[in-house]
């Protein structure tokens, strides 16, 4: 299990959860109504440069999170798939 933010750019994972601990209760609910919830498959698409705004996929939509909230949340990398498109 790693935070989001550490995931290489296109590599997909799986939402273990939220840091809790880590996180205030507004921070959780604007995350869970954006679908960061247990079981949803993701994305890292880009880092901005110096520290900006990370874009993950989260089903259809493409999220933009300050750094310091992407690491709050815990992902379970999942296999690059070889299959060619």
């Amino acid at each position: 299990m790693i935070q989001i933010d550490q995931l290489t750019p296109g590599r997909p994972a799986t939402i273990f959860g939220i840091d809790r601990k880590a996180c205030d209760a507004t921070t959780w609910q604007r995350l869970h109504e954006m679908g960061f919830d247990e079981g949803v498959d993701v994305e890292l698409l880009h880092r901005a440069a110096f520290g900006g705004p990370i874009a993950i996929r989260v089903g259809n939509m493409t999220i933009a999170l300050r750094p310091a909230e992407a690491a709050l949340i815990i992902v379970d990398p999942l296999p690059l798939s070889n299959a060619a498109a």
